[in-house]
């Protein structure tokens, strides 16, 4: 099976509807007309590694969701509903700046906030959101995959059916988000041919804690 490409690939494989950098800044330009995924490259602070690990010693699927704004009253209430919540603090704090930005970015005053812990494939199926934009990152576990335009045939997309073609036209060409990356990927709410991503397969045993922050 061939390995997805993470974001330690040469440069030459990112394609033109694909931003990638170290630097903030890059998320903007998930409002460049051409770009559909928009990746802030990050390690995770040890702190904030550590207490997401915490959240994970548990042995069933968790989940979290917020709708409003990630003030204070979001920070304690995840706080409060965190599996270990003593050694949420870092956790939370990183949430909370990530979902104040998009706030910012996309001048709202209200998100919604989704914190899952999955012990097996959410989506494993590639496919467009159909909303606007969505952020998401991986404290724990691998990160969501996509794939370049010149790798889809989107006659494939929807519900399997028997004369539905794959999506893939290029197995080799599938791109990996890695734990720590802050990715933004526009859906058919917004451009016609949103990112078709997917969420990694987990092997027996693996845990995955996703963050997803939507614009309202």
């Amino acid at each position: 099976m061939p390995t997805p490409h993470s974001h330690q690939a040469a440069s030459w494989l990112l394609p033109q509807h694909a931003a990638r950098d170290t630097d903030i800044s890059v998320l903007p330009r998930i409002f460049e007309e051409q770009i559909n995924i928009a990746i802030l490259h990050r390690a995770l602070p040890a702190d904030v590694a550590l207490s997401a690990n915490a959240q994970s010693q548990i042995s069933r699927d968790w989940q979290y969701a917020w709708l409003g704004s990630p003030t204070d009253d979001f920070k304690n209430d995840l706080r409060r509903k965190l599996p270990e919540p003593s050694a949420g603090d870092a956790l939370v704090d990183d949430i909370a700046i990530i979902a104040e930005a998009i706030a910012f970015l996309f001048d709202t005053d209200t998100v919604g906030i989704r914190l899952r812990l999955l012990t097996a494939a959410m989506c494993p199926r590639f496919h467009c959101d159909n909303l606007p934009v969505r952020l998401v990152t991986t404290y724990v576990g691998p990160g969501s995959e996509w794939l370049p335009e010149n790798a889809i045939n989107r006659a494939g997309l929807g519900a399997p059916t028997p004369d539905r073609p794959e999506i893939i036209n290029d197995p080799t060409a599938i791109q990996r988000l890695q734990a720590g990356d802050i990715a933004l990927l526009k859906g058919n709410g917004w451009v016609e041919h949103g990112l078709v991503h997917r969420s990694p397969s987990l092997e027996a045993g693996q845990k995955r804690l996703l963050l997803t922050i939507d614009p309202a």
